[in-house]
């Protein structure tokens, strides 16, 4: 082995070898005493094995006149003469007893007898008679191996007592005794060679990426912000939706940080013995002061670090409670060391406790929020490092159509574009693979083998079409991306908008055209086919929904003005105990303004959708012949122009009478849809 490839001594404090990576001293694992126990414990067994095939030939008892017998019939090949006892074995099984089968035999000499002059006469008188049978004799010398073999399994037990159990326990639970290793840390040491994540593969949070970059900064140069008496933050708790990036924001510190990072999930410090979580919050900060400075993270801390007294505590010996206590006190306690830096991260900043994220603890709250489409572009730039791109592919549009992807999100679009274009046999990623893997990831697989019935095909396609025209109509609606009736997840059809740009806040106007585009298709289904099914029960639970907060939440109601009757998210209570902090009369009110304003806005959308009657049939005609419309295809037929591109079926008939493939639109065969309007409840803008 070169020098370079040797791998380093640990470190040493107070001549003491510190915990490795793994956690264990020195880093590495002792093998000496594990293998003796190994090799005694297989030796054992071994002999256990041949005492126990041993004992299955056992002799059989028979006495002198009997032997005498045997002898006679010349069935005896051995006779061994060891003091008062005449072994041997029989030429071949014979009866004796009731044994049918005995090959070996055993005869008790009474001792009077044995001291006789007649007894070896009569032994070599026996020999004689069954042919000359080998004759010797054994003065005691087996004696002590034949006290020691019924020991034997008797040994092999308490060896594997000894070593497998009692100093197994002794050794992982040290000076604690056997259950002391309960309470230790279960956090893993990263250093900076340890991890390949740097600032530079974190993109699209760059406010975020700077107040993290200013922790590190902190720890390498703590003199320079100490020159005007500032003091380092004690902890910094990163916020935000989950898949955001707050974990890989915490694995960029370790990877630029030059100090030990501990790293510990909140759910580790959760036992079944009380008491467990506090004594290894303990041991964590002990190990992370005596190797300061340094930095703690723990990732998902609502685990331990909720609200205390609420909910359905069982009282003052609670676990959680316990291990939170011991946090608070290891934070900002009387021995407070402000060269370690605590990082925790959490999608549930709302149920935390107060004491845990006032300054002095936690100073810092940083928001990790949702990508723009800035941020959205950057993270696909990230994540396409390791893939083959296209020279078409266009990268900002994939960003601008994924608005509320997470960067987790976008980071399954380019992985599953990669394996899409894998399975097609090409030999880089085109845009129908992201297009088609965008889809794929928010709302699961294109369903392109199920067959629908025609009459059910039909319903779906003067549904969607009735989405399409109130959302092509409605000037205030987001515009329309793509409509089809390819069955994708749950969903037996889909209309796809395509947002101009981030949308923050939500406008009256903005939640009206959108309540009617999901009215749109329960009434066109029921104006062309004189019936109605069960396909609209997302709108309605989506319009419901939205009509409600606009009524309770956001103060777009004349009758109820300015007031807010929602649930408070931030109530430890909320959910457990339903408390509504308005009257009977007030809630009777909600109601009939939230009927009110979805039955107005349901005749308006029924009025606008008679008017365009023929628009609508042509555009359920065209669904039904051609599955997939894309925007182009929607504006000329809403302008009254026909389509003249291939259908699927045309496709699939020249392709196979082994012509010249058509080549279709650039959605013919790789259809870009949304199941259900919106794809599921409207996010809260607040």
């Amino acid at each position: 082995m070169s020098e370079q490839q040797r791998p380093e001594r640990p470190p040493r404090k107070n001549g003491r070898p510190q915990p490795g990576p793994n956690g264990a001293a020195g880093g590495g694992m002792r093998f000496g005493r594990g293998l003796f126990g190994w090799v005694l414990f297989i030796g054992l067994a071994v002999m256990l094995f041949i005492v126990l095939q041993s004992n299955k030939k056992s002799a059989q008892d028979i006495s002198m006149s009997e032997l005498e017998v045997q002898a006679n019939n010349g069935t005896i090949a051995e006779l061994i003469i060891d003091n008062e006892t005449i072994r041997g074995r029989f030429t071949k099984p014979v009866q004796v007893g009731n044994n049918a089968n005995a090959t070996q035999f055993r005869c008790e000499v009474p001792a009077a007898q044995v001291s006789s002059s007649w007894y070896m006469t009569w032994v070599q008188e026996l020999s004689r008679k069954s042919n000359n049978a080998s004759l010797r004799a054994e003065n005691n010398a087996n004696l002590v191996v034949n006290l020691l073999l019924p020991l034997i399994p008797w040994l092999l037990i308490f060896a594997f007592i000894w070593f497998f159990v009692f100093r197994q326990l002794r050794n992982s639970a040290g000076a604690g005794g056997m259950l002391g290793n309960f309470g230790r840390s279960k956090h893993r040491i990263t250093s900076k060679e340890h991890t390949n994540v740097t600032f530079d593969d974190v993109a699209g949070i760059e406010e975020a990426k700077d107040e993290v970059m200013e922790i590190v900064e902190f720890l390498k140069n703590p003199k320079k912000f100490q020159r005007l008496g500032g003091r380092i933050p004690r902890g910094v708790l990163l916020v935000g939706e989950p898949g955001t990036g707050k974990t890989l924001l915490a694995k960029a510190i370790a990877g630029e940080a030059d100090v030990p990072f501990f790293s510990i999930s909140g759910s580790d410090f959760v036992e079944m013995f009380v008491g467990v979580g506090a004594s290894r919050v303990r041991d964590l900060f002990k190990q992370a002061k005596d190797n300061s400075p340094c930095i703690i993270f723990l990732d998902e801390i609502d685990a331990v670090g909720r609200r205390r007294g609420s909910g359905f505590s069982s009282g003052g010996h609670d676990e959680r409670e316990q291990t939170l206590n011991a946090i608070l006190v290891e934070m900002d306690g009387f021995d407070t060391n402000d060269q370690v830096i605590v990082v925790a991260s959490t999608n549930r900043v709302d149920v935390l406790d107060p004491a845990l994220t006032r300054p002095g603890r936690f100073d810092r709250q940083v928001y990790v929020p949702l990508p723009d489409v800035k941020g959205r572009l950057e993270i696909l730039k990230v994540h396409a490092r390791k893939v083959k791109l296209g020279p078409k592919v266009d990268m900002l549009r994939i960003a601008k159509a994924t608005p509320g992807f997470s960067g987790a999100d976008l980071a399954a679009i380019i992985n599953e574009a990669a394996l899409h274009a894998t399975l097609a046999g090409k030999e880089f990623i085109e845009m129908d693979d992201l297009e088609e893997s965008r889809d794929k990831v928010r709302f699961g697989r294109a369903q392109k083998s199920r067959v629908m019935d025609e009459k059910e095909k039909a319903a779906t396609a003067y549904h969607e079409a009735g989405h399409a025209v109130v959302q092509y109509l409605e000037p205030d609606a987001d515009p329309l991306h793509k409509v089809t009736v390819i069955p994708r997840g749950r969903s037996l059809g889909s209309t796809m908008s395509l947002p101009e740009k981030d949308r923050h806040n939500y406008s009256r106007k903005w939640c009206i055209a959108y309540l009617k585009t999901l009215f749109g298709g329960r009434i066109a289904e029921e104006m062309f086919t004189s019936d109605i099914n069960t396909g609209a029960s997302m709108d309605i639970k989506q319009a419901t929904g939205v009509a409600r907060k606009m009524v309770m939440d956001w103060g777009m109601n004349d009758r109820l003005g300015f007031v807010f009757y929602g649930d408070d998210e931030n109530n430890p209570n909320a959910g457990l105990v339903p408390q509504k902090e308005y009257s009977q009369e007030t809630a009777k009110m909600i109601d009939e303004e939230v009927k009110k304003l979805i039955d107005d806005l349901y005749d308006q959308t029924r009025e606008l959708l008679r008017i365009n009657r023929d628009r609508v049939e042509a555009v359920a005609k065209a669904l039904i012949q051609y599955e997939t419309l894309d925007n182009n295809d929607i504006d000329r037929i809403m302008k009254g122009d026909k389509l003249s591109k291939p259908t699927m079926s045309e496709l699939l008939e020249k392709e196979q009478r082994g012509g010249t493939t058509i080549q279709p639109g650039p959605d013919a065969t790789q259809p870009d849809v949304q199941p259900g309007l919106g794809g599921g409840p409207i996010p809260n803008p607040a």
